[in-house]
Protein backbone atom coordinates (compact mmCIF):
# COMPACT_ATOMS: atom_id res chain seq x y z
CA UNK A 1 0.00 0.00 0.00
CA UNK A 2 1.46 3.36 -0.89
CA UNK A 3 1.55 5.91 1.24
CA UNK A 4 -1.10 8.31 0.00
CA UNK A 5 -3.42 4.83 0.00
CA UNK A 6 -2.76 4.63 3.74
CA UNK A 7 -3.64 7.94 4.10
CA UNK A 8 -6.66 7.30 2.49
CA UNK A 9 -7.73 4.39 4.42
CA UNK A 10 -7.25 6.64 7.86
CA UNK A 11 -9.79 9.49 6.77
CA UNK A 12 -12.37 6.89 5.67
CA UNK A 13 -12.41 6.59 9.45
CA UNK A 14 -12.00 10.22 10.24
CA UNK A 15 -13.39 11.86 7.18
CA UNK A 16 -12.68 15.55 7.73
CA UNK A 17 -13.79 18.99 5.77
CA UNK A 18 -10.97 20.63 3.58
CA UNK A 19 -11.42 24.33 2.62
CA UNK A 20 -10.12 25.20 -1.18
CA UNK A 21 -10.30 28.76 -1.79
CA UNK A 22 -9.28 28.44 -5.62
CA UNK A 23 -12.92 27.60 -5.58
CA UNK A 24 -13.25 27.82 -9.38
CA UNK A 25 -9.77 25.78 -10.72
CA UNK A 26 -10.78 23.08 -12.91
CA UNK A 27 -8.13 20.93 -11.22
CA UNK A 28 -9.39 21.54 -7.96
CA UNK A 29 -12.75 20.91 -8.43
CA UNK A 30 -11.13 17.34 -10.17
CA UNK A 31 -9.65 16.88 -6.96
CA UNK A 32 -12.76 17.51 -4.75
CA UNK A 33 -14.52 14.62 -6.95
CA UNK A 34 -11.36 12.24 -6.42
CA UNK A 35 -11.10 13.38 -2.52
CA UNK A 36 -14.99 12.27 -2.29
CA UNK A 37 -14.63 9.12 -4.32
CA UNK A 38 -12.21 8.26 -1.82
CA UNK A 39 -14.63 8.39 1.54
CA UNK A 40 -12.13 11.09 2.38
CA UNK A 41 -14.57 13.88 3.38
CA UNK A 42 -15.80 16.72 2.56
CA UNK A 43 -14.57 18.87 -0.13
CA UNK A 44 -15.40 22.53 0.56
CA UNK A 45 -15.23 25.02 -2.51
CA UNK A 46 -14.94 29.30 -2.05
CA UNK A 47 -16.23 31.15 -4.84
CA UNK A 48 -19.14 32.25 -7.15
CA UNK A 49 -21.71 29.09 -7.58
CA UNK A 50 -22.65 29.38 -10.81
CA UNK A 51 -19.37 29.92 -11.84
CA UNK A 52 -17.96 26.91 -10.09
CA UNK A 53 -20.99 24.94 -11.60
CA UNK A 54 -19.93 25.63 -15.31
CA UNK A 55 -16.19 24.67 -14.64
CA UNK A 56 -17.60 21.38 -13.52
CA UNK A 57 -20.09 20.36 -16.02
CA UNK A 58 -17.04 21.59 -18.25
CA UNK A 59 -14.88 18.99 -16.55
CA UNK A 60 -17.78 16.46 -16.40
CA UNK A 61 -17.05 16.35 -12.06
CA UNK A 62 -20.42 15.89 -9.79
CA UNK A 63 -20.64 18.18 -7.34
CA UNK A 64 -23.16 16.29 -5.17
CA UNK A 65 -21.40 16.02 -1.97
CA UNK A 66 -19.18 19.38 -2.26
CA UNK A 67 -20.30 22.35 -0.40
CA UNK A 68 -19.90 25.92 -2.17
CA UNK A 69 -20.00 29.29 -0.05
CA UNK A 70 -19.22 32.14 -1.84
CA UNK A 71 -18.08 34.74 0.47
CA UNK A 72 -20.42 37.65 -0.90
CA UNK A 73 -23.63 36.01 -0.08
CA UNK A 74 -22.55 33.58 2.96
CA UNK A 75 -24.51 34.15 6.04
CA UNK A 76 -20.93 33.95 7.77
CA UNK A 77 -19.06 37.60 6.11
CA UNK A 78 -20.94 39.98 8.76
CA UNK A 79 -19.11 37.94 11.71
CA UNK A 80 -15.88 37.60 10.00
CA UNK A 81 -15.90 41.14 9.09
CA UNK A 82 -16.69 41.69 13.08
CA UNK A 83 -14.07 39.01 14.11
CA UNK A 84 -11.38 40.69 12.09
CA UNK A 85 -12.13 44.09 12.87
CA UNK A 86 -11.46 43.14 16.73
CA UNK A 87 -8.00 42.01 16.09
CA UNK A 88 -5.01 43.85 16.78
CA UNK A 89 -3.28 42.89 13.82
CA UNK A 90 -6.09 44.23 11.65
CA UNK A 91 -5.14 47.85 12.21
CA UNK A 92 -1.31 46.88 11.04
CA UNK A 93 -2.67 45.76 7.31
CA UNK A 94 -3.72 49.51 6.77
CA UNK A 95 -7.05 48.30 5.12
CA UNK A 96 -10.10 50.30 5.67
CA UNK A 97 -12.99 47.76 4.65
CA UNK A 98 -12.68 44.60 6.65
CA UNK A 99 -15.57 43.65 4.01
CA UNK A 100 -13.31 44.26 1.33
CA UNK A 101 -11.05 41.72 2.85
CA UNK A 102 -12.71 39.37 3.97
CA UNK A 103 -13.91 38.84 0.28
CA UNK A 104 -10.43 37.54 -0.75
CA UNK A 105 -10.91 33.92 -0.95
CA UNK A 106 -7.86 32.98 0.70
CA UNK A 107 -9.00 35.47 3.75
CA UNK A 108 -12.51 33.83 4.19
CA UNK A 109 -10.80 30.10 4.01
CA UNK A 110 -8.19 31.04 6.62
CA UNK A 111 -11.22 32.68 8.59
CA UNK A 112 -12.99 29.37 8.54
CA UNK A 113 -10.18 27.55 9.11
CA UNK A 114 -9.21 29.42 12.39
CA UNK A 115 -12.65 29.56 13.55
CA UNK A 116 -13.46 25.98 13.74
CA UNK A 117 -15.59 25.98 10.06
CA UNK A 118 -13.56 23.54 8.66
CA UNK A 119 -10.75 21.04 9.60
CA UNK A 120 -8.12 21.97 7.17
CA UNK A 121 -7.37 24.24 4.14
CA UNK A 122 -5.95 23.61 0.54
CA UNK A 123 -4.79 26.57 -1.68
CA UNK A 124 -2.23 28.49 -3.72
CA UNK A 125 -2.65 26.63 -6.80
CA UNK A 126 -4.49 29.80 -8.90
CA UNK A 127 -2.32 32.70 -7.24
CA UNK A 128 1.31 33.40 -6.40
CA UNK A 129 3.61 31.94 -3.23
CA UNK A 130 2.66 34.10 -0.50
CA UNK A 131 -1.27 35.25 -1.31
CA UNK A 132 -2.25 32.66 0.31
CA UNK A 133 0.58 32.28 3.51
CA UNK A 134 -0.06 35.82 4.34
CA UNK A 135 -3.91 35.75 5.16
CA UNK A 136 -2.83 32.67 7.17
CA UNK A 137 -0.23 34.11 9.70
CA UNK A 138 -2.61 37.25 10.05
CA UNK A 139 -5.99 35.37 10.76
CA UNK A 140 -4.84 31.87 12.39
CA UNK A 141 -3.20 31.45 15.37
CA UNK A 142 0.53 30.17 15.76
CA UNK A 143 1.42 27.03 17.74
CA UNK A 144 2.90 28.20 21.29
CA UNK A 145 5.96 26.36 20.39
CA UNK A 146 6.60 27.35 16.86
CA UNK A 147 9.03 30.55 16.14
CA UNK A 148 8.16 30.55 12.59
CA UNK A 149 5.56 29.38 10.00
CA UNK A 150 7.38 26.63 7.32
CA UNK A 151 6.76 24.10 5.13
CA UNK A 152 7.92 20.68 4.53
CA UNK A 153 7.33 18.24 1.63
CA UNK A 154 6.81 14.61 1.89
CA UNK A 155 9.12 12.27 -0.37
CA UNK A 156 7.87 9.08 -1.84
CA UNK A 157 10.35 7.27 -3.63
CA UNK A 158 10.99 4.42 -5.69
CA UNK A 159 13.68 3.14 -3.48
CA UNK A 160 12.29 1.66 -0.56
CA UNK A 161 15.33 1.49 0.90
CA UNK A 162 15.60 5.37 1.87
CA UNK A 163 13.67 6.82 5.14
CA UNK A 164 10.55 4.41 5.88
CA UNK A 165 9.67 2.42 3.36
CA UNK A 166 10.70 4.62 0.79
CA UNK A 167 9.15 7.78 2.41
CA UNK A 168 10.95 10.87 3.48
CA UNK A 169 10.35 14.89 5.23
CA UNK A 170 11.96 17.32 3.68
CA UNK A 171 12.23 20.66 5.08
CA UNK A 172 12.13 23.86 4.90
CA UNK A 173 11.64 23.67 0.85
CA UNK A 174 9.29 26.53 0.28
CA UNK A 175 8.89 29.55 2.88
CA UNK A 176 11.60 30.23 4.56
CA UNK A 177 15.07 31.27 2.87
CA UNK A 178 17.69 31.69 5.47
CA UNK A 179 16.70 30.65 8.44
CA UNK A 180 18.34 31.18 12.00
CA UNK A 181 19.66 28.73 14.57
CA UNK A 182 16.78 29.04 16.56
CA UNK A 183 14.24 28.82 13.27
CA UNK A 184 16.39 26.24 11.80
CA UNK A 185 15.30 24.01 15.20
CA UNK A 186 11.92 24.82 15.46
CA UNK A 187 11.67 24.07 11.39
CA UNK A 188 13.08 20.14 12.39
CA UNK A 189 10.94 19.91 15.46
CA UNK A 190 7.73 20.75 13.60
CA UNK A 191 8.82 18.46 10.92
CA UNK A 192 9.06 15.59 13.16
CA UNK A 193 6.29 16.14 15.04
CA UNK A 194 4.47 15.07 11.28
CA UNK A 195 6.52 12.49 10.85
CA UNK A 196 5.89 10.68 14.23
CA UNK A 197 1.90 11.34 13.13
CA UNK A 198 2.28 9.82 9.72
CA UNK A 199 4.79 6.83 10.96
CA UNK A 200 3.91 6.28 14.39
CA UNK A 201 7.04 5.84 15.67
CA UNK A 202 10.17 7.85 16.80
CA UNK A 203 11.47 10.37 14.08
CA UNK A 204 15.08 10.13 12.79
CA UNK A 205 16.01 13.29 11.97
CA UNK A 206 19.15 14.44 9.97
CA UNK A 207 20.29 17.93 10.01
CA UNK A 208 21.93 18.60 6.54
CA UNK A 209 24.93 20.21 5.36
CA UNK A 210 28.37 19.97 2.67
CA UNK A 211 30.07 19.25 6.22
CA UNK A 212 29.96 16.12 8.17
CA UNK A 213 30.53 16.89 12.17
CA UNK A 214 33.18 18.91 11.86
CA UNK A 215 34.72 18.10 9.01
CA UNK A 216 34.33 22.14 7.67
CA UNK A 217 34.17 25.04 9.91
CA UNK A 218 31.93 27.81 8.70
CA UNK A 219 29.27 29.92 9.88
CA UNK A 220 26.69 27.90 8.00
CA UNK A 221 27.73 24.39 9.33
CA UNK A 222 28.04 26.00 12.99
CA UNK A 223 24.46 27.12 12.49
CA UNK A 224 23.63 23.54 11.47
CA UNK A 225 25.56 22.35 14.65
CA UNK A 226 24.16 24.70 16.99
CA UNK A 227 20.60 23.73 15.96
CA UNK A 228 21.41 20.15 16.43
CA UNK A 229 21.19 20.49 20.34
CA UNK A 230 18.36 23.39 19.89
CA UNK A 231 15.64 20.42 18.98
CA UNK A 232 16.86 18.02 21.81
CA UNK A 233 16.37 20.91 24.07
CA UNK A 234 12.96 21.39 22.60
CA UNK A 235 12.60 18.10 22.25
CA UNK A 236 12.78 17.37 26.04
CA UNK A 237 10.93 20.04 26.87
CA UNK A 238 7.61 19.14 25.21
CA UNK A 239 7.92 15.44 26.46
CA UNK A 240 8.28 14.07 22.82
CA UNK A 241 10.89 11.31 21.61
CA UNK A 242 12.78 12.40 18.10
CA UNK A 243 16.63 11.45 17.56
CA UNK A 244 18.69 14.30 15.81
CA UNK A 245 21.59 14.31 14.16
CA UNK A 246 23.96 16.50 12.31
CA UNK A 247 25.66 17.89 10.78
CA UNK A 248 25.65 15.96 8.52
CA UNK A 249 25.98 15.30 4.50
CA UNK A 250 23.34 13.72 2.74
CA UNK A 251 25.07 10.69 1.96
CA UNK A 252 25.50 10.10 5.60
CA UNK A 253 22.02 10.33 6.32
CA UNK A 254 20.37 8.30 3.96
CA UNK A 255 23.62 5.33 3.07
CA UNK A 256 23.96 3.12 5.91
CA UNK A 257 28.04 2.06 4.75
CA UNK A 258 28.89 5.69 4.24
CA UNK A 259 27.50 6.61 7.60
CA UNK A 260 29.25 4.42 9.57
CA UNK A 261 32.33 5.87 8.27
CA UNK A 262 31.53 9.30 8.39
CA UNK A 263 29.47 9.18 11.97
CA UNK A 264 30.15 6.08 13.85
CA UNK A 265 27.22 5.37 16.22
CA UNK A 266 24.42 7.12 15.75
CA UNK A 267 20.85 6.78 15.57
CA UNK A 268 19.94 8.64 12.65
CA UNK A 269 22.98 8.44 10.46
CA UNK A 270 22.41 6.54 7.47
CA UNK A 271 18.26 5.38 8.14
CA UNK A 272 17.31 9.28 8.45
CA UNK A 273 13.65 9.87 7.62
CA UNK A 274 13.35 13.37 7.92
CA UNK A 275 15.74 15.82 6.28
CA UNK A 276 16.42 19.86 7.39
CA UNK A 277 17.84 21.40 4.81
CA UNK A 278 20.09 24.25 5.99
CA UNK A 279 18.66 27.08 3.74
CA UNK A 280 15.66 27.29 1.27
CA UNK A 281 18.18 27.31 -1.70
CA UNK A 282 19.56 23.80 -0.92
CA UNK A 283 15.81 22.42 0.13
CA UNK A 284 13.65 23.53 -3.06
CA UNK A 285 16.73 22.35 -5.68
CA UNK A 286 16.99 19.06 -3.50
CA UNK A 287 12.58 18.24 -3.61
CA UNK A 288 12.79 19.34 -7.17
CA UNK A 289 15.73 17.31 -8.07
CA UNK A 290 14.60 13.93 -6.61
CA UNK A 291 11.11 14.50 -8.20
CA UNK A 292 12.44 15.70 -11.65
CA UNK A 293 15.66 13.69 -12.12
CA UNK A 294 14.49 10.83 -9.16
CA UNK A 295 11.32 10.16 -10.08
CA UNK A 296 9.88 10.51 -6.20
CA UNK A 297 6.04 11.83 -5.73
CA UNK A 298 6.33 14.88 -3.68
CA UNK A 299 3.56 16.29 -1.92
CA UNK A 300 3.53 19.76 -0.15
CA UNK A 301 3.81 22.41 0.92
CA UNK A 302 2.71 21.43 4.40
CA UNK A 303 2.84 24.37 6.49
CA UNK A 304 3.71 23.83 9.80
CA UNK A 305 3.84 26.05 13.04
CA UNK A 306 0.04 26.52 12.28
CA UNK A 307 -2.31 26.02 14.71
CA UNK A 308 -4.74 24.31 12.20
CA UNK A 309 -3.36 21.98 9.22
CA UNK A 310 -3.08 23.90 5.85
CA UNK A 311 -1.18 23.59 2.54
CA UNK A 312 0.15 25.39 -0.12
CA UNK A 313 0.90 24.34 -3.65
CA UNK A 314 2.21 25.31 -5.98
CA UNK A 315 0.66 26.65 -9.28
CA UNK A 316 1.75 23.40 -11.14
CA UNK A 317 -0.03 21.40 -9.03
CA UNK A 318 -1.97 18.47 -10.66
CA UNK A 319 -5.38 17.53 -9.30
CA UNK A 320 -4.00 13.79 -7.95
CA UNK A 321 -1.00 15.91 -6.15
CA UNK A 322 -4.30 18.48 -4.66
CA UNK A 323 -6.06 15.92 -3.36
CA UNK A 324 -3.58 13.98 -1.66
CA UNK A 325 -2.20 16.93 -0.36
CA UNK A 326 -5.78 17.07 1.37
CA UNK A 327 -5.73 13.88 2.42
CA UNK A 328 -2.45 14.76 3.99
CA UNK A 329 -3.65 17.70 6.05
CA UNK A 330 -7.00 15.87 6.98
CA UNK A 331 -5.04 12.72 8.35
CA UNK A 332 -3.15 15.89 10.20
CA UNK A 333 -6.33 17.22 11.65
CA UNK A 334 -7.79 13.75 13.29
CA UNK A 335 -5.33 14.27 15.98
CA UNK A 336 -4.24 17.59 16.22
CA UNK A 337 -5.16 18.26 19.92
CA UNK A 338 -3.52 15.58 20.96
CA UNK A 339 -0.37 15.96 18.68
CA UNK A 340 -0.29 19.58 19.96
CA UNK A 341 -2.28 19.92 23.57
CA UNK A 342 -1.55 23.46 24.38
CA UNK A 343 -2.39 24.88 20.99
CA UNK A 344 -6.31 26.08 22.82
CA UNK A 345 -9.05 27.12 20.73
Amino acid sequence: MSLIESVYAKLKRHPKRIVFPDGADPRVIRACHIFYEKDAGIPILIGKRDVIERVALAEKANLDHVAIIDPETSSDLPQFCRILERLGRYKKLEVTDARALMLNPNYFGAMMLQNGQADALVGGMSSYAGSLLRPLIQLVKPMPHASIISGCMIAEMADKSFGDDGVLFLADCGVVPDPTMEQLASIALQTALVARQVFGARPRVAMLSFSTKGSAHTPSTEKVAGAVELVRELATKMGVEIAVDGEMQVDAALVPNLAATKMGASLVAGRANVLIFPDLNSGNIAAKIIQYMGGARVYGQILLGLSHPAAELSRGATSEEIASVAALVGLKAIEYRKLYPDIGA
